[in-house]
């Protein structure tokens, strides 16, 4: 669980991070455009986190379904 709960937070901190990077890279230095490098490696991590936060919200939707289905199938008659 807290695999998921820190990449549903980079979710949001990562696109934060790159920001304050461009603002930074704009301020320092405008003619070169260093940003890109930092951009690309929190961009893949972002995707992995992604990824990670649709399986998990695949998989609890998948228990829900099921606990559901038992419930119909075998709540009401006990």
């Amino acid at each position: 669980m807290h695999g998921f709960l820190s990449s549903l937070k980079f979710l949001v901190v990562g696109p934060v991070i790159v920001g304050f990077l461009a603002v930074i890279n704009m301020m320092t230095s405008p003619g070169t455009w260093w940003v890109q490098w930092p951009a690309l490696g929190i961009g893949i991590a972002w995707i992995f986190s992604l990824l990670r936060v649709i399986k998990g919200i695949v998989l609890l939707g998948g228990l829900a379904a099921l606990g559901t289905w038992l419930f119909q199938r075998y709540g009401k008659n006990v």
